[in-house]
């Protein structure tokens, strides 16, 4: 039995995807720093964010509620690589990189969600 959202894989997969969002980001052309920047960080936070929160309700509804809202974040995040790759503030093998680390995501909120829906 997990005690803290800190030791939960999803939770830690999703801080790690924030952190190479970040990193990638640092690059962008600072007039979109209040644009496509921003909005990919604050999305990007929230996965994390949501599942920490989740973590914390007591009612399995609750948590697949926050589950649910940090999958759509992640989906978020995607919309905004595939525009960032389109305006040429990635390349093509960063997104890829960055969309297999987002499958990883992905599928570790999803499992999340099934073992909670047992």
């Amino acid at each position: 039995m997990v005690s803290r959202f800190e030791d939960l894989e999803v939770w830690q997969e999703t801080q790690s995807f924030a952190v190479e969002i970040y990193r990638v980001t640092r690059a962008f052309p600072r007039d979109e720093q209040y644009g496509i920047t921003s909005q990919l960080r604050r999305a990007v936070t929230s996965i994390s964010a949501n599942i920490a929160e989740g973590f914390g309700r007591i009612t399995k509804n609750d948590k697949l509620h926050f589950y649910t809202i940090a999958y759509g974040s992640l989906l978020e995040v995607k919309n905004f690589l595939y525009l960032a790759q389109k305006l040429q503030y990635i390349e093509k093998d960063t997104l890829s990189d960055l969309l297999r680390h987002s499958l990883i995501c992905q599928r570790l909120i999803n499992g999340s969600k099934r073992w909670l829906l047992k």
